[in-house]
């Protein structure tokens, strides 16, 4: 069964440092663009950060300069580091596989931030 699982989220102080990570099974890994979303409550679901197959990366204008995405094709992962996380990252943060050859879009079940003191 393709899927995408989460892991690495948890309870962090303001200036933390969290670091997510995404593994996938059953699919192509190395076509796929992956990329990391968040929904905070009452808010909609957005972009956080995406890297294509070639490694080419590209950040929401909230994230930059302190998120760093990565990605592993040989052990078909991606990753996030959050550095000086803010109260205002605190989300559910999804994983997601885009072919960019066809429709399928698959998601993960995502990871809860919670940025407090």
């Amino acid at each position: 069964q393709v899927q995408l699982v989460e892991s690495g989220g948890g309870l962090v102080q303001p200036g933390g440092s969290l670091r997510l990570s995404c593994a996938a099974s059953k699919i192509f890994f190395n076509i796929y663009t992956m990329g990391w979303y968040r929904q905070a409550p009452g808010l909609q679901r957005e972009l956080v950060a995406t890297i294509t197959s070639s490694g080419t990366s590209n950040y929401a204008d909230s994230v930059k300069g302190r998120f760093t995405i990565s990605r592993d094709n040989a052990k078909s992962s991606v990753y996030l580091q959050m550095n000086s996380l803010k109260p205002e990252d605190t989300a559910v943060y999804y994983c997601n596989a885009d072919n960019p050859f066809n429709d399928v879009v698959i998601w993960g079940k995502g990871t809860q931030v919670t940025v407090s003191s």
